[in-house]
């Protein structure tokens, strides 16, 4: 549906999509059409914030004397989004005088019910600039054809409460079913930006919920051990993965007393050299670097000479572990100095939690903050 392109790690052009707010706005405009004028526009086009006018094709439609209805299945372009596919549905109705236009979660969307989302508690969990999108459409609609713009749009996604359980909502407080979502209309694949804003959603929520502890970990194993070391609630732990610097840069401005990093070992070692993307793609282990911790620890030459040529940062750590040299300690340690030269002078208390692929704690730091070292 999109001629729009990015490039993959192998330089293969990646096709765009489209967001969950552009395929409801789509719908809207679709079934607004029908309800006023008899006729499914199909395609249907609509013009996004940044000027794009794509068209959609409409899966679904269905004209009754009160409402009209429409369905569009997005298309997430080559992006791994569990959306992809979805059918996104959309009824509309004339509203009470003055009611101007009402968002309704149908089935598979879901509602908010934490504060520190952009969406208030209790209501359905459609952001604003999809609210805003369908605005601008019932506005355009209503002025073309002369009747008032109190338009009742209640949006629903099939599957949408089971697809929910693979994504943050259930985390961040957003109950029954998945958000309706997009800022520009476009899916950019393997985009690092709609990850990093899960990130700061969930910094927002604990905030608001007065949470004064919470955890990033690189991956599940790290975060099943960091959450039950410390006790903490599925709303204290943020979904950092790779993105250790989206989540210290947003904590830097925002900020909770304590954060706890959490992760594997070779992880870790790219955050202690300083690094902030943690993706293979994006940051490697430095073996020469890793051998000079090895010295500052006492390490002797053959520990060293292997440890240059090591093929993977597990054998590396195996290797040292073999020789009694706690590798994981200083990686810890080295990866509290960068997270916290990061932070600045927020205050906010860092510890690192280094765990084994097995899930065993290898190495913990104390909580320190800047002014500490």
């Amino acid at each position: 549906m999109s001629d729009h392109t990015e490039k993959s790690d192998k330089n293969v052009p990646l096709r765009r999509g489209w967001t969950t707010g552009a395929c409801s706005t789509a719908a809207t405009k679709a079934a607004l059409t029908a309800l006023v004028t008899g006729e499914f526009p199909d395609p249907v086009t609509i013009t996004l914030p940044k000027g794009q006018t794509p068209a959609f094709a409409l899966a679904f439609e269905r004209l009754e004397d009160q409402h009209a209805e429409a369905g569009i299945i997005k298309d997430a372009g080559d992006d791994p989004d569990v959306t992809h596919g979805a059918l996104i549905k959309v009824k509309v109705a004339f509203g009470q005088p003055e009611s101007g236009v009402r968002f309704i979660a149908g089935e598979g969307v879901g509602m908010v019910t934490r504060p520190g989302l952009p969406i208030p508690v209790g209501e359905p969990a459609i952001n604003p600039m999809p609210r805003q999108m369908m605005q601008t459409v019932v506005q355009e609609l209503s002025r073309s054809y002369g009747f008032s713009p109190d338009v009742d749009i209640t949006i629903s996604v099939r599957n949408g409460e089971k697809l929910a359980q693979k994504t943050w909502n259930p985390r961040l407080g957003i109950m029954g079913g998945l958000s309706i979502l997009g800022t520009t209309g476009i899916v950019i694949p393997f985009s690092c930006s709609a990850w990093i804003h899960s990130i700061h959603r969930g910094i927002d929520v604990a905030r608001a919920g007065g949470h004064d502890h919470v955890a990033g970990c690189t991956g599940s194993t790290s975060e099943k051990r960091v959450k039950d070391l410390y006790g903490l609630q599925d709303f204290s732990m943020l979904d950092m993965g790779d993105f250790v610097g989206g989540m210290l840069k947003y904590l830097r401005k925002n900020p909770v007393p304590r954060v706890t990093i959490g992760g594997g070992f070779a992880k870790l070692s790219k955050l202690a050299q300083g690094h902030m993307d943690l993706h293979s793609g994006r940051s490697q282990v430095d073996f020469d670097w890793m051998a000079e911790q090895l010295f500052e620890l006492g390490a002797d030459s053959g520990l060293l000479a292997r440890a240059r040529q090591a093929n993977s940062a597990l054998a590396l750590l195996e290797d040292a572990q073999r020789e009694c040299v706690d590798i994981a300690g200083a990686i810890a340690s080295k990866a509290q100095q960068q997270a916290l030269l990061m932070l600045r002078q927020a205050p906010i208390k860092v510890d690192v939690v280094v765990v084994g692929r097995d899930g065993k704690l290898l190495a913990r730091t104390q909580p320190l903050n800047a002014e500490d070292q």
